[in-house]
Parts: C-alpha cells; structure tokens; sequence
C-alpha cells in the first residue's frame, strides 16, 4: 500500500493512464465494438466518446480536464522533497533563491509544452505563419498547471482557495457581462462568447473552429481552476491530520457530490460546456475528477489491488509521449496491419475494425513496455 503522506501513488498513474487510453486508441475499439455488435450498452459507450457538439457534456469532454486534474493533484508531492531540505512544512515559506529556481523549472516546462503542443498541431510542416495553429491540450496542461503552481508555492490553502473561487466567479462575470461588439453581452455562442471575441482579436495563426478556440486565451483561465481542484486534493490526502485515511475519502467523495451539484445548479445561468471551459463545467468535471481519483485510489493504494492496472500504469508513466505520438508522429495503424492484418483477415468481416483497433492497443502497449522496462520516461 502507498503511503498518501509520502512517495508515488500508483493511482495517480493509473487514473492518467485510463483517460490518456481513450485518446490515444480506446475510442476506436469501442466505435467499432458498437458497429459490430449494436447492443445498447456498447451504442451508448460509443455515444460517449464523441465531443459534445456545444452546451452539455459527455464522457470524452472530461478526458482533458481530469488528466489536468491529476497533475495538480501531484503538485504537491513533487514539491515534497524540497520542502523538506529546507525544513518548511508550506510550499510559501520556501526561501526566495529556492523559489526561483522552482519558477525556472516549471517555467521551462510550461514552454517545453507549448512548443510539443506546436509540434502536435503540424507546426513542422511549416504550412505558414497563418496556417498553424497555436492553441493546443499541451500548452493548456502547462499554462494552467504553471499559474496553479504559483499560487500553489505563495498563497496558503485559504487564499489558495479565495483564488479558485475567484477565478470561477470572475470569468463567470467576465462571459455573462462583458459586452461583444455586434453582439452584446452574455451571448454565449461560438461568434458571440467573450472567449471567442478574445480569441479573434489577440491568439495568433489559425484557430480550431475558425470563429473561436477550445484552448485559446480566455478560458485557460478556468482550467488554472481545474488544476488548483487537483492541488486541494493532493494536499489534503498528503496533509498528516486526526482524520484517517478513510475519513478522507469519504470527505473528498461528499466534496465531488457538493461540486457535481454546484455544476447542474450553475448551469442553468451559466450552461456546462467543454469548448469554453465554463465555471459550471470546473465544477461539474471536477467533482467526477475527485470520483474518479478516490475509486482508483481506494481501489489501488488503499486495497493494494495492483496488478489488473499495470496496461494503465504503462500508459501513465509516459502519458505525453504516447499522446505526441498517438496524434500523429507515430503510424500505429500501418505498424499494427503489418504484424496483426494477415491473422485479421480471417475473422469476420464485420469484426475486422474491431481487431484492427485493439491491435493498435496492442502494438502501443508494446511499445509503452519497452520504454517501461529500460526506464525511459519522457519527463518535462
């Protein structure tokens, strides 16, 4: 069993692991399960990964904001050791010569993700300034996960807190109040949102729906939330108090079902939706984040059931690099066809997508354990 206190938690790769398996081949195998076989269940799982179109939410919507979620819940663990070789218990009483060279690491890793998330986006194709997209997942992860990790290393938990509420009501203000030339304010379409506005006006080269961006300039500002919900819970669970380890997941379960309700209640103002990452949406993902990591975390580190997630751990531990890979760099398909096409041909036609896409599972987590095994992890 981990200790919550100190050291990995194996759930923590594990639960990165689940949602990068979706993105980078999950959701094939379970399309093409749902057409081979049309049982409701599998139609329904395949429903679930597709984005929603705008307002509502479905499973594949909260893929982005739970992997966020996790790296802020490491945050403070990462920060653990050095804590400790300056003999501070908070993260703000850190001496400024230690702080600084933390702001120099994470700000070269935010800039290392911005420049990957380029990468991914076909920045090396050199289409032209104009033509490439810079808004990416990966420099999302890494602009929300620094600015956390500000108020993470100078702010106590309660004004850590009066920032993530702040934050939420300020861009709820910000969307519902601030006036869009030619269309008002509080108009929360793709043309007519302040998110989409800002996008236009100031995120350079081509945006993702021509009219706006999913990871442009504005509502990044709320992810910065989503990451700051990831550091409460890695606080409190490292946090060592009178309460017990059960204690904890049971007030951090009833903090998701306060949070999930938050959300639905928002959202008649202010509707759940992904693509402007809205206050409703921070809290509504976030609670099912907490869901998420309590059932992995009871499931894995507090049971010691282990073995059935190491597919996941493989995943996890190298979770940017088969994300990089799966987006593009790497042709898993061809790879897969040529090992796997000669035996799936002679399974039934209608299942052949079916074997085909969990054969791209395979050749990825082949792949994924070679890396493990020599111990090469892509870190930032």
């Amino acid at each position: 069993m981990s200790n919550p206190t100190s050291g990995r938690l194996i759930s923590l790769d594990a639960l990165r692991g689940f949602v990068m398996f979706w993105i980078m081949s999950g959701e094939h195998i379970v399309h093409a399960l749902a057409k081979a076989a049309p049982i409701p269940i599998f139609v329904w799982m395949s429903s679930q990964l597709h984005h929603a179109e705008w307002n509502g939410i479905t499973f594949y919507d909260m893929i982005f904001p739970v992997f966020l979620f996790v790296a802020g819940v490491s945050m403070p663990y990462s920060f653990e050791k050095k804590m400790q070789l300056a003999g501070v218990k908070s993260p703000k009483d850190l001496p400024s010569s230690e702080k600084q060279k933390i702001y120099l690491s994470m700000l070269r890793r935010t800039c290392v993700l911005l420049v990957l998330g380029f990468v991914v986006n076909g920045f090396l194709r050199f289409d032209g300034f104009d033509q490439t997209r810079f808004a990416s997942v990966l420099g999302r992860i890494g602009l929300a996960w620094f600015f956390a990790g500000i108020i993470f290393l100078n702010f106590d938990f309660k004004k850590q807190l009066i920032w993530f509420f702040g934050i939420l009501i300020g861009y709820y203000a910000a969307m519902k109040w601030i006036s869009v030339p030619g269309f008002g304010a509080g108009v929360l379409t793709k043309e007519g949102s302040l998110e989409g506005y800002i996008d236009r006006l100031l995120l350079p080269g081509r945006l993702h729906s021509t009219v706006y961006d999913p990871e442009g300039i504005f509502s990044t500002l709320p992810a910065i939330g989503t990451a700051l919900l990831g550091v409460f819970i890695g606080t409190f669970l490292k946090a060592k108090c009178e309460f017990s380890i059960k204690v904890k997941m049971l007030l951090m379960a009833l903090t998701a079902v306060v949070l999930i309700v938050t959300g639905l209640i928002w959202d008649i103002s202010f509707p759940i939706n992904k693509h402007l990452w809205t206050s409703s949406f921070v809290c509504f993902v976030g609670g099912f984040s907490i869901l998420f990591f309590v059932f992995f975390y009871v499931i894995i580190d507090l049971f010691g059931f282990q073995k059935w997630v190491f597919p996941l751990i493989l995943i996890g531990s190298n979770s940017i690099l088969i994300y990089i890979a799966a987006e593009g760099l790497v042709d898993f398909k061809h790879t897969a066809d040529y090992i796997f096409g000669g035996l799936i041909n002679f399974t039934p036609i209608i299942w052949q997508p079916f074997f085909a896409a969990l054969s791209v599972t395979v050749v990825q987590l082949i792949l994924l354990y070679f890396l493990y095994k020599r111990k090469w992890f892509l870190k930032i």
